[in-house]
């Protein structure tokens, strides 16, 4: 475990809490990426495929499903960010094997400044699971924001599949405008 304390530049972003609006809850039921639809095995076949075509600099997953899936069927990942939550159920704790874990608390519907932090943190350093006490969700958008270009970050489209998000600069302005919609508080 980590302590987090070190600078952030959060250039673009007014950094505080961000909380999300019910507008943007509805917008954010659309994928930010590529939708692959199918049975885990059929989804984790095709990110495979799409990995080892792309060669990323990061692989990221938000999310339990997406993460356990990916580490069962040895698909490479640098990190997991998860709530041991699926489909609002608690889920039995797995043990994900990273060098790193950073615990933190980010609340539903929230995008918490520590929060943010260890997301950076975790990505720079790679071999790494961030533990959320409360919901990992809106990390996705950090994630976009913080992975380094030619990344890819992985969630889960509930019921669907699973949403491929490649990292590009356009990404990264999305992302940012999103959180920029969001409550300040």
């Amino acid at each position: 475990m980590f302590d987090i304390s070190f600078n952030v530049n959060y250039e673009g972003l007014s950094m505080q809490r961000y909380i999300l609006t019910e507008e943007l809850r509805q917008k954010l039921k659309n994928p930010l990426g590529l939708l692959i639809e199918g049975k885990y095995d059929e989804t984790m076949d095709k990110l495979r495929s799409i990995i080892d075509e792309k060669k990323p600099k990061r692989v990221i997953c938000v999310g339990d499903v997406v993460s356990r899936n990916a580490l069962q069927f040895s698909i490479p990942v640098d990190v997991n960010i998860i709530d041991n939550i699926a489909m609002r159920e608690k889920i039995e704790d797995f043990e994900f094997n990273t060098k790193r874990t950073f615990q933190i608390n980010n609340p539903a519907g929230t995008i918490e400044l520590l929060a943010w932090q260890a997301i950076k943190e975790a990505i720079k350093v790679g071999n790494s699971t961030v533990l959320v006490n409360g919901e990992e969700d809106l990390l996705t958008l950090v994630s976009i924001i913080e992975a380094p270009l030619e990344s890819i970050v992985v969630y889960g489209q509930p019921y669907k599949g699973i949403v491929i998000v490649e990292v590009k600069e356009e990404k990264k302005k999305e992302a940012k405008e999103i959180i920029n919609s969001m409550t300040v508080d």
